[in-house]
This record gives structure tokens, sequence and C-alpha cells, in this order.
């Protein structure tokens, strides 16, 4: 019996756009995890590697579509054709609409933008005209709309709970002509919506903005508005007026948005999860080096625990399987194919279980691929979310500023969407026994985060989430406790923030909350209140091996994402009305990881030399969240006390009772 596919691949070569490709990663593998891998699927791996085998759905983003042309004319569509003929499905947003359809008319009578000529595919046998509505500006939010858009429930077999209309991102798209008349007379194609309003572009029979087209054995579902596009990844754009408004009125009809585009899924033949906030399916891990010859050089330390199979190797762990993939290697799945739908049909038989959606038992069965980068860093379309470069760069400056930073996060290894970097490291003796001391796991959404006790939660994008290694050695364990490791770990958070980018964020108000938290004072509290927020969390955990103390400290940071509490990024406008400076950045992610990282190897070593010294001490209560707080002590029949501080020795929460307050 053949394999069943797995994997929904998203164009990222020339022509698409790092912003649509975000968009259809996030909002694929919410519909469709656990049931698909998403994954990017690059322009060399398209004409070169066997991708079609183990392919559900082949998707190509937003972008222009004349950068399909450049690079896909002639093999590579005859490649996607053959693919959709033989039973395969694709999907094209705005320009992959364009590109899908026989004609392309593109701002016809523009100088500067038209674009006019047939393409390829042709799998709408008529034309694609844009802009549908005025405004388009390549590289630019200002000609984004929010479209009116009619659903035609009855071309959906599975109706109930369709829409009737809603409210969709747009931005430069087309309309396909005629398409009412061709719906009738060839029968391979069929009207999923239409426009509402008046188009800036004539449309012939019918005003058909999202087509279903039979090809063969297969189908296509092309767009002209973003159906995938959440208004949750939305942010202010300064210089477009009018859009913070444009994004109030997308997230009010995300609901009927997401029924729509999961309309358009099953009618592709595939498999959605039930409801509407579903936990992402997990993606590859990258591992990548500063130098990339250090990628070899960590993979050969791994040899007495890789096993081959079939020509594949993998690292057998406690918790989780490790498949070692090679760039160009990726598509040799029949195996890990196999092995995946295996997987996927035991955790769906599970005895007491109602629906699909994963359980963190259910995503420890699932093999995690390992991707080794061993010449090269990852490009940024293969991690829309994580830009190496950045990071590596960032590495690099921040170490000039902090010479005894030398070595932490050399080797880093990334995933978009993981369990949990603390699991994956912890939980795998065999594999943590091998990392070095730096070595660091970041991941932008985390589907089983773990904190203090059993609680587990998904981390949303816009996140920092990180996991490094420290070898703590034994015979520093007693005057160097580990248990300070989490407190050098909250102070390195809040210096890296301050110093994220020179004196800019020194006055940003942060502070540490004992044992493991960092907080902020909060933005949607009035000023005057001095109220404090969670912003970050810390877990550490330990194992003995070697003569050494195998700390996987964990951070998480909210950077981004203002839910649930804040983030760094909302605190900006008020140090910039404190500052006076309206040119204060948003935070990278690459860039804050790599700040930690040097600030926390720094404090390491100063811990290791001097232990909790009086002068980490006081930089420690510089940021103390608790000078003088009083607290109730309930072990102790509710006597209130006074909170003046931690040993220096164990790292013990120091209180004395507060005699005024008790009586």
């Amino acid at each position: 019996m053949a394999s069943r596919k797995l994997n929904v691949l998203v164009y990222t070569g020339t022509g698409s756009t790092l912003e649509s490709v975000r968009h259809c990663i996030y909002s694929l593998r919410r519909l469709l995890g656990p049931n698909y891998a998403v994954n990017p699927l690059t322009e060399s791996a398209l004409l070169k590697e066997p991708w079609a085998p183990t392919c559900a759905l082949l998707v190509l983003p937003g972008g222009a579509d004349l950068g399909y042309c450049r690079v896909l004319n002639g093999a590579g569509n005859r490649g996607i054709a053959q693919y959709i003929r033989r039973g395969g499905a694709y999907l094209g947003f705005c320009a992959g609409g364009y590109y899908g359809s026989s004609r392309c008319e593109f701002e016809v009578g523009n100088p500067v933008m038209e674009v006019v000529g047939s393409r390829e595919l042709a799998f709408f046998p008529g034309t694609c005209r844009g802009g549908a509505f005025k405004g388009f500006a390549y590289h630019s939010e200002r000609g984004a709309k929010a479209a009116d858009v009619k659903v035609k429930r009855g071309a959906f077999e599975e109706s109930e709970g369709l829409p009737d209309e809603f409210k969709c991102y747009y931005n430069g798209g087309g309309v396909f002509v005629d398409a009412e008349k061709l719906a009738k007379d060839s029968g391979s194609v069929e009207v999923l919506a239409d426009y509402a309003g008046d188009l800036a572009v004539d449309s012939g029979v019918g005003k058909a903005a999202v087509v279903y087209c039979k090809v063969g054995e297969g189908a296509a579902i092309l767009t002209g508005p973003h159906p995938e596009f959440d208004a949750v990844n939305l942010g202010h754009q300064t210089g477009v007026p009018g859009y913070d408004e444009l994004i109030a009125v997308l997230k009010e009809d995300e609901e009927a948005r997401t029924l729509f585009l999961k309309g358009c899924l099953v009618k592709l033949g595939l498999e959605v999860s039930p409801g509407t906030s579903h936990v992402p399916s997990l993606s590859k891990i990258h591992l990548s080096a500063l130098h990339p010859a250090e990628v070899g050089e960590l993979l050969c330390s791994f040899e007495d625990i890789i096993t081959k199979d079939s020509g594949e190797e993998y690292i057998k762990g406690d918790t989780d399987l490790f498949h070692l993939e090679k760039p160009d290697s990726r598509w040799s799945l029949t195996a890990l194919s196999e092995a995946l739908s295996t997987d996927f049909e035991a955790s769906k038989r599970s005895p007491g279980r109602s629906s699909p959606d994963p359980t963190v038992s259910d995503y420890n069965k699932i093999p995690k691929r390992i991707v080794s980068h061993d010449e090269a860093w990852p490009e940024p379309k293969e991690t829309p979310y994580f830009n190496h470069a950045v990071y590596y760069s960032s590495l690099r400056e921040f170490r000039a500023q902090d010479p005894e930073a030398e070595t932490w996060g050399n080797v880093l290894m990334y995933g978009e969407v993981i369990t949990s970097t603390n699991t994956l490291l912890e939980q795998n003796h065999n594999l943590l026994s091998k990392l070095p001391t730096g070595f660091t796991l970041a991941a932008t959404t985390q589907v089983a985060g773990r904190g203090r006790g059993a609680n587990v939660w998904v981390a949303p994008p816009g996140s920092l989430l990180m996991s490094t290694v420290i070898n703590h050695p034994a015979h520093l364990a007693t005057s160097r406790p580990i248990v300070f490791l989490q407190y050098l770990a909250a102070l390195a958070t809040v210096e890296a923030v301050q110093s994220y980018n020179g004196a800019l964020y020194s006055t940003l108000p942060i502070k540490i909350k004992w044992p493991n938290d960092v907080y902020v004072l909060d933005p949607k509290r009035p000023a005057h209140e001095n109220a404090y927020v969670k912003i970050c969390g810390i877990l550490a955990n330990c194992a003995y091996s070697a003569g050494n103390y195998q700390v996987v400290l964990g951070i998480g940071i909210n950077t981004n994402n203002g839910r649930p509490t804040t983030s760094l990024d909302a605190l900006l406008p008020l140090l910039s009305r404190q500052t006076g400076n309206k040119r204060l950045e948003s935070f990278r992610i690459e860039r804050l990881l790599a700040r930690i990282l040097t600030r926390l190897e720094v404090l390491y070593a100063e811990f290791c030399r001097d232990g909790f010294s009086r002068g980490l001490e006081e930089r420690y209560y510089r940021y103390w969240l608790h000078t003088n707080q009083v607290v109730t002590l309930e072990g102790e029949g509710g006597v209130q006390a006074r909170v003046k501080g931690i040993t220096r020795d164990w790292g013990m929460l120091m209180a004395e009772e507060d005699v005024g307050a008790s009586e």
C-alpha cells in the first residue's frame, strides 16, 4: 500500500515574499496539524528534488508572479503540472493565483507595474486580471484593504458553518475574468467566492475572487485576496492611515475567514483539524554554527549514539526519536513517511480519545527531523521567523562589547514549531550528554512548553524561547550551587534587554521577581500605580553525567507578542515618551537571543570564579522587585514578614517578621 502523503509544501523561492510565506505557514500549521507536516520548499528543492511523492498540497504564496516565471518556467512548471494531474493539489494565494491562470493581466496601462502574458500552468482556463482594487504598491501596505467576500456555499459539499460573507485581507490580487461563464461551459471550474464591491477592472461575467479548477486527477484553488492572512500577525504600519482600523475589522471576521479557508482545504481533499484554534504541527529543526564546520564536528561526536536504517541516520533518545537529515537528502523520506503515517494513525486510535488534537505523548511519537547545515547558514525563507545571519552577526557584535563571551551560542538548533526547548534536551539524556556548554536550542512556537510543576502550554509566535546547556562541574557545586544559575539567567535577561542597543533601552522598566521570573512595568495600567506584570519565565532542569551537573536553562520572553500579558515591544511607546526618542525599533528575536547568551556567559564565568559575590549581589538587587515587600508566611500561621534579600551561600529567600504589620 502506498504511503500516505504527509507534506504540505509552501514555496519560498524567487517571487515569494517573506511576509506571505510567514502567513501561509502560520495558518496552515494551525489548521492542518497534526495531520500534516507544513514545511518551506525552496526553488532548488522544487526543481531538483523528488518532493512530489510525499506532497499532499503545494502552496504558492503571495509575492510577484514574474519571479515565479523566471525560475519555474519550463521544467519546474512541467513538474508541478504533472504532480497536479496525477492527483496532487495546488493552492495559489494572490500571486500564486495569477500564476495558476492561463493569462495574467496586472495594472495594464501602468508603465511601471504592468505585467501581461500567458502562463504555463493554466489551471484556470482564463485570465486573472488585477489589481481588483486600486492603490497597490510593491513592498508596501498602502494598498491593503479589508475586501468583502461573498461565499458560494453551494460549491462546498460540507457547507454547514461556512459564512455567507466575510472580510478578507487584500493587497494587489486579481479577479478571475468570466469565471461564471467558464464554470458553465467547461465543467472544470467552480466559483467558490465573489468580491462584493465594485472593482477597478473589467471582470467579465461575475466577480470571482476564489475559484476551484479540476485538473486531471487533481485540483487547484486560486485566490485573489488572502484568506490565509491572520489579523493577529498584522502590526501597526507607520505612515499608512487607517491600517489599525483595517486590522480591527479583519479581527472581527477571523472565525469566518478561518472557516472559509478550512472549507477550501477540505475541498482539495485535505483533513483539517476540528475547531478554530489548534496546536500547530511540528517543523524541522535546523542545526547550524557560527563557523559551519563546527556542525560536522558536533555530528562526529554523536557517532556512538547514531543508528542507521535504510541509509538514514537516527538518534533514539529516552523520549524522542531524532532523524538526522542533510539539506541535499531531505526528500529521501520513504522510511520516515511510513513512520510518520504509523505514528499519526496510532495516535488517532488511542483509547479514550475523541479528536485528533495532539497530546504531549502524541508529539513524543513523532520523529523530530534535524537538518544539519555544515556548509552555510539556513536561508531566511527556510526559517522565515528566524534570520540566522542576523543572529550570528549580532553574536559577533556583542562579543566585541563583552570580550569574556567567546563560545556560548556558537552552535544553535532552531525550530519554528517544536514541543519544548527544555524537554527536547533534558529528557533525552544520551543526546544531552554530548552537548557542550553554551549549546542553545531556540524556537518560535512551543506546543508543549514547560513551566514549574506540571504546567504545559502553547507558546505563541513573538516570544523568544530558548534553552541553553550548562555543564556545571560537580566539584564546584558546594561552593557554587546550581540554584544560582536561574538567578544569573534573570540578571542576564534584564541586562540584555537594557543593553540591547547601546544606551537606547537602558531605562526600560524591568525587574527580577524571585525566584525565576522577570517583570516589566505594565503599559496598560496608569503610571502612578507602578504596577508590574510578568514578561519572562525561567526554568532550570538538572541531570548528572560524567562529573558534571548538566543544567538545561530555559528562558521564555514575550518579545513581540502582546498576549497573554504584555511584551517588550509594548513598552517602547512608554520609553519613547520618557526619553524623547521616537526611533526606537522593535526588538528582534535573533538579536535579543545573542545578547542574552553573551551576558549569560560572562555572568557564569564570574560566578564560577568568585561565587555569588558582592558585585553580583549588588547588580541582582538593582533589579530586585521585592525589597522591603511584606509577605504572609502561610506555613507559620499567617505571620507577616518583610523580605530582605537572598542568602549568598544557598540562594534562600531572607525575610524577618514584621512586628508592626502583624499586630
